[in-house]
């Protein structure tokens, strides 16, 4: 199994892991799945980190280091690139359309808690957060 990691999704398994419910982490943290995080999900982080945002506390430089430990990074593709063209308009955000094209080349799963991206299945595996949302 493959599984490419979110944006919310990485930065709550590495610096908010009572985020996710017990059997989510346990998931993201079984050495037998090859998990994987995006270039994308790093620059969305360091845009949000340059808007100085007071409900957005976090160093994508950071998450970086800390994510290598665990994941596999995976750059963009000019594959993923264009197949985002290719994708139902069911979510506008940029961001998530290429990290759903991704998780295709990579013949992964997107795992998120974004129930929008539900409507990709079977590309997505969605989780429920313990808590709400605040990044």
């Amino acid at each position: 199994m493959k599984l490419l990691l979110d944006t919310q999704v990485l930065i709550w398994t590495l610096l908010n892991p009572d985020r996710l419910a017990a059997d989510d982490l346990a998931l993201v943290r079984d050495r037998r799945i090859d998990v994987m995080f995006s270039v994308a999900s790093i620059w969305e982080v360091a845009i949000k980190a340059a808007l100085r945002r007071q409900d957005f506390d976090v160093n994508p430089a950071r998450l970086v280091a800390a994510a290598r430990l665990d994941f596999r990074e995976v750059t963009v593709l000019s594959s993923a690139a264009i197949r985002v063209a290719t994708l139902p308009n069911h979510h506008r955000d940029p961001f998530d359309r290429l990290l759903i094209a991704q998780a295709g080349d990579e013949d992964a799963r997107l795992l998120t808690s974004d129930a929008a991206l539900a409507a990709y299945d079977p590309a997505v595996r969605q989780l429920t957060p313990v808590r709400a949302r605040t990044v």
